[in-house]
């Protein structure tokens, strides 16, 4: 049953083929806006979904930093619909009502008056790549990077494979040594994302998306896993890979999109949560453009 807002119903598989209508019709840009994103998230931010006309709701409604909703899905103009979350979010207790990782479409029809405070959030940025950029590697700024994939084909002999059901266990396996190795249990937000990773493994199939995986005598050392996001853009939402072998990373980035985006003109390869050393790898792959995203109040919230 579609829960009718003010009602909400927690993100489960058997809600796959309506929300992701809903989203693939707003064509969106921005990386959290597909049903993978909010499966594999959801037991994390106790993510919760509801329909209102035209729109679909989605709350996050279990996180450290208060509950928040992401923008109402549907088509123009969602001022009222804005106003309507942001309110039902402060009568119903939430001492910071908001909305995340709004884009701009959505600010551009609430822009005007004084009812909304809008803010960008730099961390919250997508970055967005030219898929032909990614396999090619071509040209001068790309030198440090073909120099890692040519000095990796010369030291190892690798396969690359698209990701079947039948390499999830050995996935979980790899992805379960690169936590050891980096120390999970220490760094809670790795742990989260160890479980978002196992989510989207155990439910591949289910959920339909896209992967690929690099072997080093036989056995997974890298994996990457990914989905159009819309008509011109593919999203990768995982990339793994054993960090003790050197160059690693820069050959399922290259692969993933070789074998698996080739015909897709742009690759979003999400955000960088404000980290240094994560904002310094996505740079180095020059984006094509970065996708704003915004925080949004009511101002006599």
């Amino acid at each position: 049953m579609v829960p009718e807002f003010p009602a909400f119903k927690p993100v489960g598989l058997e809600d796959q083929g309506l929300i992701h209508e809903l989203l693939w019709k707003y064509q969106p840009e921005t990386s959290e806006l597909t049903f993978t994103n909010l499966f594999i998230w959801r037991m994390h931010y106790g993510m919760i979904w509801s329909v209102y006309s035209d729109w679909l709701l989605v709350v996050f409604d279990k996180t450290s930093h208060g509950r928040f909703a992401l923008p109402p899905v549907g088509p123009p103009s969602r001022r009222e619909v804005t106003r309507l979350l942001l309110q039902w979010l402060k009568e119903t207790g939430e001492a910071e009502p908001r909305l995340e990782r709004a884009d701009e479409r959505l600010v551009r029809e609430i822009a005007g008056g004084d009812e909304f405070a809008i803010e960008a959030v730099r961390e919250d940025f997508d970055y967005i790549y030219r898929s032909q950029d990614l396999l090619r590697l071509e040209g001068r700024k790309y030198h440090a990077k073909r120099n890692f994939l040519n000095t990796f084909k010369k030291t190892y002999r690798f396969l690359y494979e698209e990701l079947t059901e039948g390499h999830v266990a050995a996935c979980l396996e790899m992805a379960e040594r690169w936590c050891q190795l980096r120390r999970c249990s220490e760094d809670m937000s790795l742990t989260e994302e160890w479980t978002a990773v196992n989510e989207a493994l155990r439910n591949f199939s289910a959920l339909k998306i896209s992967g690929g995986a690099i072997l080093l005598d036989g056995r997974i050392e890298a994996f990457a896993l990914g989905e159009q996001l819309n008509s011109e853009t593919a999203v990768v939402h995982i990339e793994k890979a054993n960090p003790d072998i050197r160059g690693l990373y820069a050959v399922i980035n290259q692969q993933f999109c070789e074998h698996r985006w080739q015909n897709v003109p742009f690759v979003n390869r999400e955000q960088d949560l404000g980290r240094p050393e994560l904002r310094q790898a996505k740079l180095s792959y020059y984006p094509d453009r970065l996708v704003p995203k915004f925080r949004i109040r009511l101002k006599d919230a």
